[in-house]
């Protein structure tokens, strides 16, 4: 089997964040092929027209590498919390740099979400407000199972590592399914 190469974006830039915890749990138990790669975000300057082309001759150089990154990815695996019931900004800057590049590399790509949160809701509305920015970017996003860690602060220790088991084994068959969906849906080479 030729193996899915998957970028994630992790929607928190905090080093401390569950969130990249759960990136790091995420390549821990990667099952066998499936290959994850982060695209770092954090660099990335604040959505402004006036930056990229047709204002300047280029785009501005971390926002074509992240592109470049996501048209060379099979598939897409967003890890974010949710802020204000939504989407946080950080990721939703470099949504909306990346969709401004055409031909667009979100086009046709699968996808999936998984977020941790201290709260009592597993960041369910951030991950429906992303996808419904994924309608209009033309992502294809797996709808089961869902990966959504609440009470975070009860399943990573301190040092960030994820030490609650029936987590771990969600995330084991989250990631199998998004393997198994990104194959059956990711455009042929």
């Amino acid at each position: 089997m030729t193996p899915v190469r998957a970028l994630a974006l992790v929607g928190s830039l905090r080093t401390g964040s569950y969130n990249r915890a759960l990136l790091r749990a995420a390549l821990a138990v990667a099952p066998e092929g499936l290959v994850l790669e982060e695209g770092p975000i954090g660099d990335l300057p604040l959505y402004n027209g006036d930056l990229h082309p047709p204002a300047r001759p280029e785009w501005p150089a971390p926002v074509g590498r992240l592109a470049a990154q996501v048209k060379a990815a099979d598939a897409l695996l967003f890890i974010s919390p949710e802020y204000n019931y939504s989407i946080p900004g950080v990721l939703k800057n470099a949504i909306d740099w990346v969709s401004r590049i055409q031909p667009s590399p979100f086009h046709d790509k699968p996808a999936a979400v998984m977020g941790a949160t201290n709260g009592m809701w597993g960041t369910t509305r951030m991950q429906y407000h992303l996808r419904q920015v994924g309608v209009f970017t033309n992502l294809h996003f797996l709808n089961r199972p869902e990966m959504l860690v609440a009470k975070a602060q009860e399943k990573f220790s301190a040092e960030g590592d994820l030490t609650d088991e029936a987590t771990r084994k969600v995330l084991v068959q989250f990631l199998t399914a998004f393997r198994d969906w990104s194959l059956r849906v990711r455009r042929p080479a």
